[in-house]
């Protein structure tokens, strides 16, 4: 009995050895926020292949008053694409083939952990360049998912203590400390956070009732007149009013947030006062809760005049994003 028992033990300690060899160990995946590495031959690059892929991916972001690209792009060539420089934590890689595996894979903690790898292959430039854009919506919503998990997992880091609002609007929500609330007016509530001087990032949550919005062509005005109507509670220096710019048309899509339909909003917010010109991006979220009959309302604006503000928008849009309705 003493013998069996020890040849169990050692084979059970052999295959506990051969599960361990076999474990995949991945270093931390690096990088900048919303910046792809481009996995490319040079002549590829160089050709009508880049310019499909940057006209997709660096393509000027939605509802920013000046032009910046969607992702910031560093291409890497093939043969160089070893080491550290597989880190990155978005790899968009392009592979000419010469086999009839032509299309796209997009894989997860290839190299490194947590990361997002896209390949699309092909037999010619031509057919390179249809698979990439062919599906090139989804690809865009692979890289921008990473991104706004990545850009959570850093605000979580140090979260705002909110369950005043979380209570009052019920929902829970991921907002880094840095923020403070400025007014909480019955189930209106609004956050700032300081960048430099005069410069600031702000959010506003409150709700109104589903039959609100119109879901036809009217819809995004019927946003857009509530919006207006609820800044008001944003209090303003020497009784400036704060509005929705209306040489700006603003942009609506359909998204998700939560599981949950939501109309989501991009354009330009502006103090009507010609004497004083202020204005810059806002992104706003009517997220549809059906259980409580209402719209719970989400948005983010950003005033830093003569600075980039994609990251700003992004920072806003991923702290919406981690919104969980009670």
């Amino acid at each position: 009995m003493k013998n069996i028992l020890a040849v169990f033990s050692l084979l059970l300690l052999f295959n506990c050895n051969d599960k361990k060899d076999n474990v995949k160990y991945l270093s931390a995946s690096s990088g900048n926020i919303n910046t792809i590495s481009v996995v490319v031959d040079n002549l590829l690059w160089e050709n009508n292949v880049g310019e499909a892929v940057r006209e997709v991916l660096a393509a000027p972001a939605k509802g920013l008053p000046t032009e910046e690209p969607m992702f910031s792009l560093k291409q890497i060539p093939t043969q160089v694409f070893t080491g550290f420089v597989t880190r990155g934590r978005t790899i968009l890689k392009i592979e000419k083939t010469d086999a009839s595996a032509s299309g796209i894979e997009i894989k997860e903690d290839v190299y490194a952990k947590p990361q997002t790898v896209v390949i699309v292959r092909g037999k010619t430039n031509q057919e390179i360049i249809n698979v990439f854009n062919e599906n090139s919506a989804k690809i865009i919503d692979a890289f921008t998912k990473r991104e706004v998990a990545e850009k959570l997992r850093r605000i979580n880091k140090s979260l705002l203590k909110d369950e005043k609002m979380e209570d009052a609007l019920g929902f829970t929500i991921d907002i880094p400390s840095v923020y403070k609330i400025a007014k909480a007016d019955g189930d209106f509530f609004w956050l700032r956070k300081a960048l430099q001087p005069n410069k600031t990032m702000d959010l506003m949550f409150y709700s109104y009732p589903l039959d609100s919005i119109r879901k036809s062509d009217s819809t995004v005005v019927d946003i857009i007149n509530m919006r207006d109507k609820m800044i008001k509670n944003i209090p303003t220096e020497d009784d400036m009013v704060m509005q929705t710019e209306k040489a700006y048309a603003p942009s609506i899509y359909n998204a998700i947030v939560d599981n949950k339909p939501a109309f989501e909003t991009r354009g330009i917010w502006e103090i009507a006062d010609d004497k004083i010109p202020m204005g810059g991006p806002f992104i706003n979220y009517a997220i549809e809760d059906k259980v409580n009959n209402r719209y719970l309302v989400a948005e983010g604006y950003v005033y830093a005049p003569s600075l980039d503000k994609r990251e700003y928008v992004f920072e806003l849009e991923s702290i919406i994003k981690s919104i969980k309705i009670k």
